[in-house]
C-alpha cells in the first residue's frame, strides 16, 4: 500500500541520515541512490510493468503513455541504481527486473 511504501521510506531516509557510514560500508550510499530512484510513481509503474517479464522500452514507453526520450531518462536511473537489467535480444534491448538487488535489500531489512 502507499501509506507502507511511505512508512518505509521515511524510516530508511531517517536511518540513512543518522546511520554511521563507517559502520555501515557502501549499504547507506547505494541505498540513497536506490531510495531515490524508486521516490518517482513513473519508476515505479515501470518496476511494477516489469514483474516477472522482459520488456521492450517501445512497449513501456506506449503503455505508460511518456516519451522515448522520457523512458531513457528513466530507465537509465533505474539501471544506474542496479533495479533493471537490460540485455540484447537480436535486434531488441530487453528490461527487466534486477531481482537480486531486491533480495539483498529485503535480507538487509530484514536484520532490524
Amino acid at each position: 500500500s502507499k501509506s507502507g511504501y511511505n512508512k518505509a521510506t521515511s524510516y530508511l531516509k531517517y536511518f540513512l541520515n543518522s546511520c554511521d557510514r563507517t559502520l555501515c560500508g557502501g549499504i547507506c550510499l547505494s541505498l540513497n541512490g536506490t531510495l531515490k530512484a524508486l521516490s518517482d510513481p513513473i519508476r515505479r509503474n515501470i518496476l511494477t510493468m516489469l514483474k516477472g517479464k522482459k520488456m521492450i522500452a517501445g512497449d513501456i514507453a506506449e503503455e505508460l503513455g511518456i516519451s522515448p526520450a522520457s523512458l531513457s531518462y528513466h530507465l537509465n536511473l533505474l539501471k544506474k541504481n542496479d533495479l533493471v537489467i537490460e540485455s540484447k535480444e537480436k535486434n531488441y534491448v530487453y528490461y527487466e527486473l534486477n531481482t537480486t538487488l531486491f533480495d539483498e535489500l529485503i535480507m538487509w531489512l530484514k536484520q532490524f
